[in-house]
């Protein structure tokens, strides 16, 4: 893979997190609970941060990505899609965002089967490593709050 190439990568990545954040920013304005404004601003936040974050690869080029594999238990897989309205639960706060970090999750997924690079490949599984962490603090934040009965 040349710098051209691996330059491309990381700008779709960092295009899929200012998608996000727009995303999640324009959840935020419909909601009429303050918990859940503030819980989508919040996930503008934390796009925001993957995007410097893949703007820093972009500008240092590293050899390899600093994340680390993390357990999918597949709860957003079992989880229904929540409608998005201004009287959202938490709940179904936190089911949108899981449901939206596996999406990104597969998506890097699929892109890194579609590879014939090698280190091309490792990329996208890494950035679908990154994005399975988020959607698994995600998970778990749906689940304390969805069943506090567990804890």
């Amino acid at each position: 893979m040349n710098r051209a190439q691996y330059d491309i990568i990381l700008k779709n990545a960092i295009q899929s997190e200012i998608a996000a954040q727009k995303f999640y920013g324009d959840v935020a304005g419909k909601m009429k609970d303050a918990f859940l404004k503030n819980l989508f601003t919040g996930f503008v936040s934390e796009e925001k941060k993957h995007q410097e974050i893949l703007e820093g690869f972009r500008a240092a080029i590293p050899e390899k990505l600093p994340f680390e594999e993390s357990r999918d238990y597949h709860v957003a897989e079992a989880t229904p899609d929540p409608i998005v309205s201004p009287e959202m639960t938490p709940t179904d706060a936190f089911a949108l965002a899981m449901k939206k970090e596996e999406e990104a999750m597969n998506h890097y997924t699929h892109l890194a089967g579609g590879c014939t690079d090698a280190k091309q490949k490792e990329i996208f599984l890494e950035l679908a490593a990154m994005e399975r962490d988020h959607k698994r603090k995600m998970e778990r934040a749906f689940v304390d709050i969805g069943y506090p009965e567990l804890w």
